[in-house]
């Protein structure tokens, strides 16, 4: 939003406090803040991370169950814990690269923003333009990060399923990795990530922000209006927004989702290194092309819960970081 405006009162809140620049924040408590609160988001979302990874990747009659039985199936044999595992890992690894992917993201934007103010066309598709560009540039960076990470903690959720080794802990799939296919094993999967998680990140930061700008307008609010947005208006309105993001980008990435993670946790691929092209043969096989959609449930409702509660949590970091004075 281009006016930026005092907070009115208690209850209400300017229009331009639901887009807040970079320059406005104090990044060491945004970066403190979100480290907590994102920590918090990730572990009531992991479950469905691992029922949609197991769903992915079994060769035991998990891959045609639906997700709610997949969960049951876990909880039977490993109880909560087996829905929480490679959590630790996740939550702690995360941590630099949520910094790295988090400023990356802020810069971008301000920066699309400058680039776009002058030319002519529709705020709502600057607003597009300017979120997309920012979330395909942060997430091209983090990928360097995230990929050994991912490669990592989705090993550990698939312990003791058919064609995957087991591990005592974090270091040690490093180490087995490491030894049988050296660093490059840790990035298995990277190139696909490299070239398909960028586009779909540019989708939901996109769809994000434009869905947030066209309900705002729809509702009749302008930043050059007297009329204020209350926070529960604001909050809502962030969360509907991030849901439509969420859903669309799962519909569309979840293939690739299916090949990635099978490329990253599978070691009976027979002679030879793993490759998209063997673990797309394997899936075709297996199942056909709706092995592609392999998890789509889960994934559809970590996506789309994941959307709704990120943004909302982002937007209230940002709105506690702001600096003072």
């Amino acid at each position: 939003m281009a006016v930026e405006t005092e907070v009115t009162s208690v209850t209400e809140l300017a229009l331009a406090d639901t887009d807040i620049n970079w320059a406005r924040l104090d990044k060491t408590k945004f970066h403190i803040i979100g480290a907590v609160l994102f920590t918090v988001q990730q572990g009531l979302l992991h479950p469905t991370a691992v029922v949609k990874t197991r769903m992915q990747v079994a060769d035991s009659g998990l891959s045609h169950m639906g997700g709610i039985s997949v969960a049951k199936h876990i909880l039977r044999n490993d109880g909560i814990p087996g829905l929480f595992r490679g959590f630790g890992t996740s939550a702690i690894g995360a941590l630099p690269g949520r910094v790295l992917s988090l400023t990356a993201l802020e810069v971008s934007k301000d920066m699309m923003f400058k680039y776009t103010e002058a030319l002519d066309m529709p705020e709502a598709t600057r607003v597009g333009i300017a979120n997309g560009v920012a979330g395909m540039l942060s997430n091209l960076v983090s990928c360097v990060y995230y990929v050994p990470l991912d490669v990592i903690c989705q090993r550990l959720m698939v312990q003791g399923l058919p064609g995957v080794a087991s591990y005592k802990g974090p270091f040690d799939v490093m180490c087995k990795v490491m030894k049988t296919e050296g660093f490059r094993g840790l990035y298995r999967g990277f190139g696909l990530t490299a070239v398909t998680q960028p586009p779909a990140s540019a989708l939901w930061w996109g769809t994000y922000g434009a869905a947030q700008h066209i309900i705002w307008r729809s509702m009749g609010y302008r930043d050059d209006i007297d009329k204020k947005p209350s926070h529960l208006e604001m909050v809502t309105v962030q969360a509907m927004a991030g849901t439509v993001a969420g859903a669309c980008s799962s519909i569309i990435t979840t293939p690739m989702d299916t090949i990635k993670t099978r490329l990253q946790v599978m070691d009976n691929y027979g002679s030879g290194r793993p490759s998209v092209l063997k673990t797309t043969k394997t899936l075709l096989k297996e199942d056909g092309w709706r092995g592609f959609y392999r998890g789509f449930g889960p994934r559809f409702l970590n996506m789309s819960l994941y959307g709704t509660t990120m943004i909302v949590t982002y937007e209230l970091i940002k709105r506690l970081s702001i600096k003072q004075g």
